[in-house]
């Protein structure tokens, strides 16, 4: 008799499945994945499943978002526009960070999770989990002190759950990776 698989089985599966693609786009385009290789990256079908341009405008963000991929027309294979903040048009080093979260949500949709979006872009940088996270969470912190002096918007904070991300027993950063709406840090008081 077959065993019958639950969601966690699911969930388990494309978390090993988003490392695994982590791991082969570290081999393949890092050990010091940049600017360039990221370009790359982005035209390689075989890891990012869909057409997708960087730009740095914040129009398409929502308060608080560092980046997300915004679907350009009626179907996915119309492509995707990734939406950078401003903030990092000059930290090019640190987009790639961003942009290898969001990707997450822009293969998998919403079945990808914040974990999963950590996980995949810790694996393609050589990082592990929690270095990755805290380099997120300090772009975080870095718009949400442009945004409390009054300059631009932006933090990464409040995910669309509304959660504050308190006592998240994975250490997770909510920064995306939902797919369905624009994701955000949630990383207070982590």
């Amino acid at each position: 008799m077959a065993k019958q698989l639950t969601a966690a089985d699911a969930r388990q599966s494309l978390t090993m499945h988003v490392e695994a693609k982590g791991v082969e786009v570290y081999l393949k385009y890092g050990p010091q994945l940049g600017w360039s290789e990221l370009h790359g990256l982005l035209a390689d079908r075989a890891y990012v499943r869909y057409p997708c341009e960087i730009v740095f405008d914040a129009t398409g963000l929502l308060p608080g978002e560092c980046a997300h991929p915004a679907q350009r027309g009626e179907l996915p294979e119309d492509g995707f526009t990734m939406c950078v903040h401003p903030r990092f048009e000059h930290q090019l080093e640190r987009v790639v960070y961003l942009v290898l979260y969001q990707l997450v949500a822009l293969n998998y949709g919403e079945f990808a999770s914040a974990h999963d979006a950590e996980t995949f872009g810790a694996a393609a940088l050589g990082l592990t989990r929690d270095e990755y996270y805290f380099e997120l969470c300090s772009m975080a912190d870095e718009l949400e002190a442009v945004a409390s002096s009054g300059g631009a918007t932006g933090s990464f904070h409040e995910a669309e759950t509304g959660s504050t991300g308190a006592g998240d027993p994975s250490g997770g950063c909510n920064c995306g990776g939902t797919g369905a709406g624009h994701g955000v840090c949630d990383h207070n008081g982590g």
